[in-house]
Parts: C-alpha cells; structure tokens; sequence
C-alpha cells in the first residue's frame, strides 16, 4: 500500500506548480487593483492624472478573483476558519474521518460552483456589459466563479488525497 502511496506522491509537484501560479495571479491582480486604485485617487486631486470611469468595476472585479482564488489557496494551507475547540476530546480517527468529511462536502460545492457559475458566466454574463466599459462583457464579473471552483477541486483532490493517506500511512515525527 505504501508503495501506491509514494507513487502518487511524486503527484504533489504538480500541486505546488499550481499553488505558485495561481498565487503568483493572486499577486498581480493585487498590484493591478492598487495601481488602478492609485490613479482614480489621485486623479481626483491631481489635474494631470486621469481618473477614468471604469476604474471602480475594473477593481471590483480583480477583487473578487483575488478573494475566491485565495479562499482557494487557504485549501491547501489548511487555513480556513474551523472549529477545532473539541478537538482534544475527539478520538483522532474520529477527527480525520471528519476532515475528510468536511473536505468531501468542500469537493461539492467546488463542483456547484464551477457547473453553475459557468452557466451563469456563459449565460447571463454573456448577456451583459459593464456600465463604464460598453465593450466588455460582464462574463467577466461571473467568471470568477467557476475558476475558483476548479482551483478548489485541484486543492481538494489534494486534501482529501492526504486524509486518505493519513489512513493508511503512519505519520512520521518531525
């Protein structure tokens, strides 16, 4: 069994690839919401700085990929926001088959999200624009959706991986 074990681990390169794009995208929508948000600023009190009108959906928009795509990363990290207070109480084999229940339920809504907030990207976005950009599509305001719940389902595939994993492999002390 181990043997399967350290055949699919040769995997997790492939998992720290995808964690370090994505928060290397998570980066770069950062500093493009603060540049934007820099220049409608300061073109508010500086004459010769523009302030264009698009400048509040554009950051609204990068915020929302940067929030789902970092709730994504949190997958992984195991940082999301749990209830641990009982844990001590808990028999650890009770708390991993909980985790993996939990993460489980997570691999659903990922799969919600990216089956329904495509339909709504490629249906309603599809349908309509920004206000302050009549050229672009507000897919783009939907997309978020989707993307992140195929970044949770890579991250999850990984978690509920290693819960299943901590089954049947012993945990070395470090």
């Amino acid at each position: 069994m181990n043997n399967f074990f350290d055949t699919v681990d040769r995997i997790k390169p492939v998992y720290d690839v995808a964690y370090k794009i994505t928060l290397f995208i998570c980066k770069l929508l950062l500093v493009a919401d603060i540049l934007i948000t820099s220049m409608s600023v300061l073109g508010r009190y500086v004459s010769f700085v523009p302030d264009p009108s698009w400048s509040e959906e554009v950051v609204l928009t990068l915020m929302s990929y940067m929030a789902v795509l970092s709730a994504a990363l949190a997958i992984r990290r195991g940082a999301h926001i749990r209830m641990t207070a009982l844990d001590i109480y808990l028999p650890k084999k009770l708390i991993k088959i909980l985790d993996l229940l939990s993460d489980a339920c997570v691999m659903c809504l990922a799969f919600v999200m990216l089956i329904v907030g495509w339909k709504y990207a490629s249906t309603i976005g599809s349908k309509g624009v920004y206000v302050s950009l009549p050229k672009l599509s507000r897919f783009w305001m939907y997309f978020p959706i989707p993307v992140a719940g195929f970044a949770m389902i890579i991250f999850e595939l990984e978690a509920i991986y290693n819960h299943i994993k901590g089954f049947f492999v012993k945990e070395e002390n470090k």
